[in-house]
């Protein structure tokens, strides 16, 4: 069930972790079917539901007709919205977006803080207190020299709206570029009435302990989080690190393999089973249109069976060619 534009408290008992899948259906039909959470669309022409829980995304997809990303959850769901954030909770779950044009905010660095002050009052008033997953995409990531990159100045402004509210600990998270003309800073998070495990990857570097070349604040999310209550894993987005150094300068396929490496490093980590299968939705940034056949190969070839959404997007470093963020259900 759908409210209107104010806020519904829910007593909802904790459910099963939200299933996420990618299905090929209009979004009122998808919006229409019970426990539905969140319903996702990309790219240019796709209508737009007068509906909080929907959320197109400036990200132009290599797939046509591009499927959509949808949240099912056990139990009724209610949703509204409170100033420019649009929200649904169900089953101890919480869905929320927000969607800032910079020139109303002065600049990216200006529009992040904005956007996470708001993003963390409002959960702080919620139930669902806690955190999870968190994804972010702007306009041209990687613009700008030094510590004028846009992508550290969005660091720089996330960092200050976010304040004390992830004091918990960071929530995994994605930061991409799309390409859209519009400077649009689009957010969305899952929260939870219950805390999840946050894991690293051994491999890596925590992106919270960046050393200063990285830029003024270091990345603030998690390589992954265990949801709570649940055999189901938010992979963060994931490319060719290692340490805190890109790997594989413009060799496509050791990006790819690399990659896969840290996949399965955080689902070693986490306790989850090896391997990635047809439960494990999974989502490619591909930096170079030409690339995104030799994506669709290797997931085919390395990843048979996994569900997997390629999409145009700048990684937050200019030397990295793909990445990739996800979900696995044990």
């Amino acid at each position: 069930m759908v409210q209107g534009c104010e806020m519904v408290a829910s007593q909802a008992a904790h459910c099963r972790a939200p299933q996420v899948s990618y299905r090929n259906m209009e979004a009122a039909a998808a919006l229409a079917e019970p426990g539905m959470l969140a319903v996702i669309g990309f790219g240019a022409g796709r209508a737009e539901a007068d509906d909080p829980r929907w959320l197109a995304l400036a990200l132009e997809p290599f797939d046509a007709p591009a499927p959509l990303e949808c949240w099912t959850v056990e139990g009724e769901v209610v949703a509204g919205c409170t100033g420019a954030i649009r929200w649904s909770r169900g089953g101890g779950w919480l869905f929320a977006s927000i969607s800032l044009d910079e020139t109303e905010h002065g600049d990216v660095e200006s529009t992040a803080e904005h956007a996470y002050r708001a993003l963390a009052g409002f959960v702080a008033e919620q139930p669902e207190q806690h955190v999870l997953r968190v994804w972010n995409y702007l306009t041209a990531i990687n613009d700008g020299e030094g510590d004028a990159e846009r992508y550290k100045r969005f660091c720089n402004g996330r960092a200050r709206g976010m304040g004390n509210a992830f004091g918990e600990g960071f929530p995994a998270a994605t930061a991409i570029g799309h390409l859209d003309r519009r400077p649009l800073l689009q957010v969305y998070l899952l929260a939870s009435t219950q805390p999840g495990l946050r894991v690293e990857n051994p491999r890596q570097v925590s992106a919270w302990r960046y050393p200063r070349q990285y830029g003024p604040t270091p990345p603030s999310f998690a390589r992954a989080m265990r949801l709570p209550g649940s055999d189901a894993l938010a992979i963060s987005g994931t490319a060719a690190v290692i340490g805190h150094a890109s790997a594989h300068h413009d060799d496509l396929q050791a990006q790819l393999e690399e990659t896969l490496a840290n996949l399965e490093a955080l689902l070693s980590s986490a306790d989850m089973p090896a391997g990635f299968d047809t439960h494990s939705p999974l989502k490619a940034y591909v930096r170079h249109p030409a690339d995104a056949r030799a994506v669709r190969d290797f997931f085919r070839q390395r990843l048979p069976g996994v569900p997997a959404l390629l999409l145009h997007g700048d990684i937050c470093r200019s030397e990295l060619l793909v990445e990739i963020d996800g979900w696995r259900y044990a």
